[in-house]
């Protein structure tokens, strides 16, 4: 450890691209970076502008919409900066920094995904109760309860690592700060790392998804009693764009974490890192406004009121 220099800073790799093909790539990512802002942020302030949407599950989508943007500016603004210029590093306070943000938003997601379940499943299976029981105080404390724990645990991994000594390998083998790739670069003991890592896995992962098929499974229960063919349609129609964000997102964890590529199959990992990273967060808002009626009907009514006042 004496003979070591200590790091302060970090080089991401660069992405597996052609360089001829690298300005396309650019103008690709550029897309669909601003493409993911505009989608989020028209969801958000439609949602706030339009009273008819103050409701809990658009109160939740809101949430869902502003943690969408923020996540997409952790990772995006990076590599597109890194893609035009010849020295891909990030100083050792930024790369914990974004660290920290990039769970904090990732795991926001899932909880609030979460907390939208719960919201229809109360909707579907005691509608006479929902009003009473979905509450504005309770949706409120719901959704800064997830914003304060993914916060406290995000701060937790974050003082971990900061503990760590990085010594001679500078290289971070992704396009971003993830803390599994800074974890095989450290130099020192990571038993606490790994551990907390584990301990923390169940009730920030596979509590939530369970939460989520229970959720879903009393929900069919419940619908199956009901014999109209109508009430099923519109109990799936008014779910599909959840279930369609929870396969997606889900989707993307298990293929990083229970399909691990092999240590050479570098545009595998990029690829599967690009689907959660830029790729979620860009389509969320496509499948809650494509699907749904209500956002289709907002978006109209606030652009004739702009035009109105114009």
């Amino acid at each position: 450890m004496k003979n070591q220099t200590v790091i302060t800073s970090f080089i991401f790799r660069d992405l597996p691209i052609p360089p001829e093909d690298q300005p396309l790539f650019y103008v690709l990512f550029l897309a669909m970076f601003l493409t993911t802002v505009m989608g989020n942020l028209i969801i958000t302030i439609l949602i706030l502008l339009d009273s008819r949407l103050h409701t809990p599950m658009y109160f939740f989508l809101s949430n869902l919409s502003f943690s969408d943007l923020c996540f997409s500016f952790v990772t995006m603004p990076k590599l597109l900066k890194n893609m035009q210029s010849q020295d891909p590093s990030i100083s050792y306070v930024g790369c914990l920094t974004q660290m920290y943000f990039f769970m904090v938003f990732g795991n926001m997601e899932n909880f609030l995904l979460v907390v939208m379940a719960y919201d229809r499943y109360v909707a579907i299976c005691f509608p006479l109760h929902y009003t009473s029981i979905m509450s504005p105080k309770l949706c409120v404390c719901l959704a800064l309860l997830s914003w304060v724990i993914t916060m406290l645990h995000s701060m937790l991994h974050t003082l971990l690592l900061a503990r760590l000594s990085f010594c001679e390998d500078n290289v971070i083998p992704q396009f971003f700060c993830d803390i599994s790739a800074l974890l095989k670069l450290a130099c020192s003991d990571i038993f606490i790392n790994e551990l907390m890592i584990f301990v923390l896995a169940g009730p920030f992962m596979v509590i939530p998804f369970s939460l989520i098929i229970v959720s879903y499974v009393k929900i069919v229960s419940s619908i199956l009693k009901v014999s109209s063919a109508r009430v099923i349609h519109k109990v799936f129609s008014t779910c599909g764009s959840h279930l369609s964000v929870v396969s997606l997102f889900y989707g993307t964890i298990i293929g990083v974490y229970l399909c691990p590529s092999a240590n050479n199959s570098t545009v595998k990992e990029t690829v599967i890192a690009m689907m959660y990273t830029v790729v979620t967060p860009m389509l969320n808002p496509f499948i809650y406004s494509l699907r749904n009626r209500d956002m289709k009907e907002a978006l109209l009514r606030v652009l004739c009121k702009e035009k109105i006042s114009l």
